[in-house]
């Protein structure tokens, strides 16, 4: 791993009187995901919503309904810290992370970066924000345009920010290959000449190209041989401790977002069900989907495993585009009762920083 160079180099966070960086706020109930406005949030959303309209007719069509991706979520993430993002698969993580860039534009709702609101952002100003969030994605095959080289895929976004042409992305490219591990010579090889670990770092190398405070890292280790994974975890881990990174960690290894947050939001059915610090969340889960999910962790001791319990969720997930009244888990939920199909939970704080939506919680 390379050092740091003084191209790639971040202005140091300057110390609070407690000796905190700036921006490092302590615990509030914002951050665990009201509407309020924390202080040292980096990243903001609102009651954010994402619906795909559903069409009917084949000359004149006429919109007849909507998946709702995203339902009505909230969230915060602070400077510097990680948020990790779990659910089943379709439960609207990967919609979620997108919005939040504006590659998905909201149906409602607000997402602010810095105080900023990014729904009003068109063109030009959108495009310079950009340089302050960055998108790693889960397919390191997909993601590539086979017909460029490293090099060029590398050194793209300096030339669209105009931040470096000729030989000074030259000499950025060889910097950024070389800082996620990377040989420098490879920057004239095409994507088909790397392994799905390799794609993965290049597809890093380009997110850190113009300097990014936010990325969001959607599932990048599931696409990859478990003997690689550890490793981008920690290359992961190293860049955000070096460079300050804030991430929206998505995933659905509970494990690994375990090992790499510093909270953790529960998502099912389009909406947050549970948000808390790591430890808070592993350790003792008050949401029923929660529990669902980290019973199903394996655990690497056979005795330990034979002895907890498992719970399993019978029935199917509803379809988006015709969620549940009431509660969205309440068809599968163990303790459902009548009030849960009539009357949505209020996201509430249970304790400090544990916010839930559960009547029984």
């Amino acid at each position: 791993m390379a050092t740091e160079s003084s191209a790639l180099r971040r202005p140091p966070y300057v110390e609070a009187p407690d000796g905190r960086p700036t921006g490092m706020a302590d615990e509030s109930p914002g951050l665990a995901g009201s509407a309020g406005s924390p202080n040292g949030a980096l990243v903001e959303v609102r009651e954010l919503k994402v619906h795909f309209p559903i069409y009917r007719g084949l000359i004149i069509q006429r919109q007849v309904g909507a998946v709702k991706a995203v339902d009505g979520v909230s969230f915060a993430i602070r400077k510097g810290e990680t948020l990790g993002l779990v659910g089943e698969s379709g439960c609207g993580k990967t919609t979620t992370g997108r919005a939040l860039l504006q590659l998905y534009r909201p149906t409602g709702g607000e997402v602010l970066f810095d105080r900023q609101s990014l729904i009003r952002l068109r063109g030009d100003r959108m495009r310079r924000m950009r340089r302050r969030m960055q998108m790693i994605f889960q397919d390191p095959y997909a993601s590539l345009n086979p017909r460029m080289t490293v090099g060029s895929i590398v050194g793209e976004p300096l030339e669209i920010h105009g931040l470096a042409r000729g030989g000074a992305k030259r000499e950025r490219v060889a910097e950024l290959l070389q800082l996620v591990g990377l040989n420098p010579y490879y920057a004239n090889r095409y994507p088909h000449e790397f392994s799905g670990g390799q794609r993965q770092r290049i597809g890093i190398a380009r997110a850190l190209a113009v300097q990014p405070e936010f990325i969001v890292c959607d599932e990048p280790i599931s696409a990859l041989d478990v003997s690689i994974q550890a490793q981008i975890v920690n290359l992961l881990i190293e860049l955000q401790q070096q460079f300050h990174l804030t991430y929206l960690f998505i995933s659905h290894d509970l494990n690994v977002v375990r090992h790499v947050s510093d909270r953790v939001a529960v998502m099912y059915l389009g909406k947050i069900v549970e948000t808390a610090d790591r430890d808070e969340l592993y350790r003792s889960p008050l949401h029923p989907y929660s529990k669902a999910l980290l019973s199903a962790v394996p655990v690497p001791d056979p005795q330990m495993e034979r002895q907890r319990e498992r719970i399993i969720l019978y029935g199917d997930i509803p379809s988006p585009a015709r969620p549940p009244t009431g509660c969205r888990f309440h068809t599968r939920c163990p303790i459902a009762q009548d009030i849960c199909q009539r009357v949505e939970p209020e996201f509430r704080e249970a304790t400090r920083g544990h916010w839930v939506a559960c009547h029984f919680a």
